[in-house]
């Protein structure tokens, strides 16, 4: 059962309360604790000051005055008045109802059971292996991969072990607890709002001194702390010896060596965990990362400032606060200016780091920086005797071709095409598989149901308009598997390096490459992976320009018309619907940097993590998620869209007199009669109209509207339905020509993109106008370039 957390700040006055955890750090933690404010202790409030702020406690016998920000540390279990005290070691028992004040029985087993539970952060470098860390002790199957930026956001999961419930965030990668990027912030917020029980510090045991300066940070937040010296097989791999114990007691942390990917060592982080959280770790021991003589002047100086000011320091170590207010670090002074009401910190900060960079002559952000380095050089040192870097090597050698200027390019266009050429062709004999299965489902419903409007929705608007696009799953995942490859090997990361020269010249950055081509997977999470794109307008530019990449969910559009109207030249129109949808986002990205958005240079910083070899486990399991979704997809939006347009399509029903089929008298066929005079110069009828206008909400819709308006009272086949889009109808015209079924699949490249992108797009800009940008603009340049392409291809008819 669930228990709602309850901080000591909230009891009322003569409520009661058995303490659970100190959730505060260093200093403050230490004097509440010397004031007995221990796990089991009984604790009263008593009365509040005339100003709502301190309060009065009972506790131990004697009375203590605690402000609310403090008393917001405490955690507590309500509890009758006459509730026993309990020790913390009380074993854990059957668990208590959720009630308000919990009876003398059932407190010790609350407060026994709340202790047993750990909320722990694991942070750590971009690309250090720390999702799969996550993963592996949580059984979750978030997305792994091998480049800067899959996590964009906290995740979740549960551990057990040990009589203990582990609660574990998967945190944003980042470098450094500075302001700089949205990962950094966030990180920051989380440890200064959540304050979990215990860091898992992830560490790439191949690449130390860089990680490592990350973990002084971490210290000099003063939290409790384990570092997972992950992927330790390739620190042996190198022929790298590294005295791990002997490093954590120097600094103050127990480290544990990992092999996430292999499940390695998982059980002696989660013992360490609980030795940390416990207090019985005898490498723990709080120490300061020595910043120089003039530095360290100045940060005791705002450190016994923020200590001697009372309001600030409560959830963050105010050594923490000190050294990133020398920095001049944006996040830091607003919090401290927004706890305060004034400026005089920042003031005597200005002062302070103007004295030692005028003493230093440099800049006090390099010099501590030079320091925190020399610190890791100085340690690592005393560890390790470093060994061969047989990783870096091969690396190096797969480098000299893959980021070569001469095959560099040739090869990324060979990979992009092969992966077209995968979806499409291999993915063909699973399609006729499953179509096979679709059309005998279809075959046996109709044999077996009574006629009526029920059968005919069930066959022709449920199984004609989801079937109809199920059928496409393979290709999908055949795309997705490709995508997660490249993302877990490291190419990922080496095209965006080879591209950048070319994202430069469209005024963007190198990093914005990679959430371009993860929206041919699908275009929310690429926008959501705009995030490590540290320059504001880049980001921008490349979240407006993302819907121009062809997104998997309209693969079924093209293998549909590519399939029936170019059938020996597929590959060849499918690969212009992706490199068609670049050349748009190109074009786009070029006039938003000249016209809207100021120039914004920002170095290219990018990590390139050494070449490793994806596991098939985790390519399929990425894989699978992505058709999981599409399958959740099938059975929700496109099964209501699929019913509506049935439903659009079928009433009215004509009198006896007349006959049965007659499409072009539906509610739909009016609709799209009303609207298709503004697309009939694209080569439209009202039927595609139709199509094009349902796919709005998701683009998979419009091959399930298409398999319903041209179906009629029948199902059938993906063939069939091919044979029906070219033959000629009623007025004397086909469906679509193979000008207006290109047309049709440039304009459906390019338009309004769909409900779920543009919710991300908002949510990511926090603006309306560019979202209202990307529904006008875009159908506006579909509307355009459908046109072109329609009245160019006549010619040639």
């Amino acid at each position: 059962m669930t228990h709602t957390m309850e901080r000591l700040s909230e009891l009322k006055p003569g409520q009661t309360g058995l303490i659970v955890k100190i959730l505060g750090h260093g200093a403050f933690r230490k004097r509440v604790m010397e004031m007995g404010f221990v796990k089991g202790r009984k604790v009263t409030a008593m009365l509040t000051a005339p100003l709502k702020d301190p309060v009065k406690y009972e506790l131990m016998g004697y009375e203590v005055g605690l402000r609310r920000a403090e008393a917001a540390l405490i955690e507590v279990v309500p509890v009758a008045a006459d509730a026993e005290e309990t020790a913390p070691s009380t074993p854990v028992s059957a668990q208590p109802p959720a009630t308000t004040d919990l009876p003398a029985a059932n407190a010790s087993d609350e407060v026994a059971m709340r202790t047993h539970h750990i909320t722990v952060a694991l942070i750590g470098n971009p690309n250090c292996g720390k999702t799969s860390l996550f993963n592996a002790m949580t059984g979750s199957s978030e997305h792994v991969g091998n480049y800067s930026g899959v996590t964009v956001d906290a995740k979740a999961g549960t551990a057990h072990y040990g009589g203990y419930t582990f609660e574990m965030v998967d945190l944003p990668g980042t470098y450094s607890l500075a302001s700089y990027s949205p990962e950094e912030l966030y990180v920051r917020r989380y440890l200064r709002d959540e304050t979990p029980d215990v860091i898992i510090n992830v560490v790439d045991a191949s690449n130390l001194e860089r990680n490592l300066y990350l973990t002084t940070e971490l210290i000099d937040t003063a939290r409790s702390m384990v570092i997972a010296l992950n992927m330790y097989d390739e620190l042996h791999a190198q022929g790298t010896v590294l005295d791990y114990p002997l490093l954590g007691r120097m600094i103050g942390v127990p480290i544990v060596p990992t092999v996430a990917k292999q499940g390695k060592g998982l059980k002696e982080l989660l013992e360490t965990v609980i030795d940390v959280y416990e207090g019985r770790q005898s490498a723990v021991r709080h120490i300061h990362v020595p910043l120089g003589p003039e530095v360290e002047k100045a940060v005791s100086v705002l450190n016994h400032a923020i200590k001697d000011d009372g309001r600030i320091g409560h959830r963050e170590s105010p050594r923490y606060l000190a050294i990133k207010l020398l920095e001049g670090d944006a996040e830091t002074a607003r919090y401290v200016t927004g706890k305060t009401g004034d400026e005089q910190l920042l003031a005597m900060r200005d002062r302070l780091a103007a004295g030692v960079e005028r003493e230093m002559e440099s800049d006090i952000t390099e010099i501590i920086a030079a320091e925190k380095y020399g610190f890791i050089s100085g340690a690592l040192a005393e560890t390790m005797v470093p060994g061969e870097s047989a990783h870096q090597s091969r690396t190096d050698i797969i480098d000299t071709l893959v980021t070569n200027k001469l095959f560099g390019f040739p090869l990324f266009v060979l990979v992009m095409v092969t992966m077209f050429w995968l979806t499409f062709s291999v993915g063909q004999y699973p399609m006729d598989w499953i179509q096979s299965g679709v059309d005998a489902l279809a075959g046996w419903m109709g044999d077996t149901m009574a006629d009526g409007p029920l059968k005919d929705m069930i066959v022709d608007g449920i199984i004609g308009g989801v079937g109809g696009v199920i059928v496409f799953l393979p290709n999908i995942l055949i795309l997705y598997f490709c995508i997660s490859f490249m993302e877990d090997s490291g190419y990922m990361a080496r095209a965006a390096f080879i591209m950048d020269k070319v994202m430069h010249r469209l005024g963007l950055h190198g990093k914005s490459f990679i959430p371009l081509v993860m929206g041919f997977g699908c275009n929310v999470p690429a926008i959501m992976a705009t995030r490590t794109i540290e320059s504001h307008s880049s980001r921008l530019i490349t979240i407006l320009i993302n819907p121009f990449m062809s997104c998997s969910a309209r693969i079924p559009i093209y293998v549909l018309l590519a399939g029936a109207f170019f059938p020996e030249h597929a590959t060849l129109v499918f690969s212009c619907m992706y490199f068609g949808g670049i050349l748009v986002a190109v074009v786009t990205a070029r006039m938003l940097r000249r016209f809207w958005f100021k120039k914004d240079e920002t170095p290219f910083v990018m990590e390139l993590p050494p070449y490793r070899m994806p596991t098939l486990r985790n390519s399929l399991k990425h894989m699978w998620d992505k058709g999981e979704q599409y399958l959740r997809k099938m059975g929700g939006i496109i099964l209501l869209a699929s019913i509506i347009v049935w439903a659009l399509n079928y009433f009215p029903r004509p009198a006896a007199d007349q006959p049965a089929d007659q499409p072009q008298h539906s509610y739909l066929a009016m609709v799209g009669q009303a609207v298709n005079p503004v697309m009939e110069p694209l080569g439209f009828n009202w039927r595609s109209t139709v199509a094009a206008v349902a796919g709005v909400p998701a683009k998979e819709v419009v091959v399930s509207t298409l398999g319903v308006l041209y179906t009629g009272d029948e199902a059938v086949s993906d063939a069939a339905l091919a044979q029906r889009l070219k033959a000629v109808g009623p007025d004397g015209h086909p469906g679509f020509t193979w000008a207006s079924a290109l047309a049709f699949m440039v304009f459906v490249l390019l338009y309004c993109p769909c409900i779920a992108t543009l919710t991300a797009i908002y949510r990511e800009t926090g603006s309306w106008r560019y979202l209202t940008f990307s529904v006008v603009y875009n159908t506006m340049v579909a509307w355009l370039l459908g046109f072109a392409v329609y009245q160019i291809s006549l010619l040639f008819v």
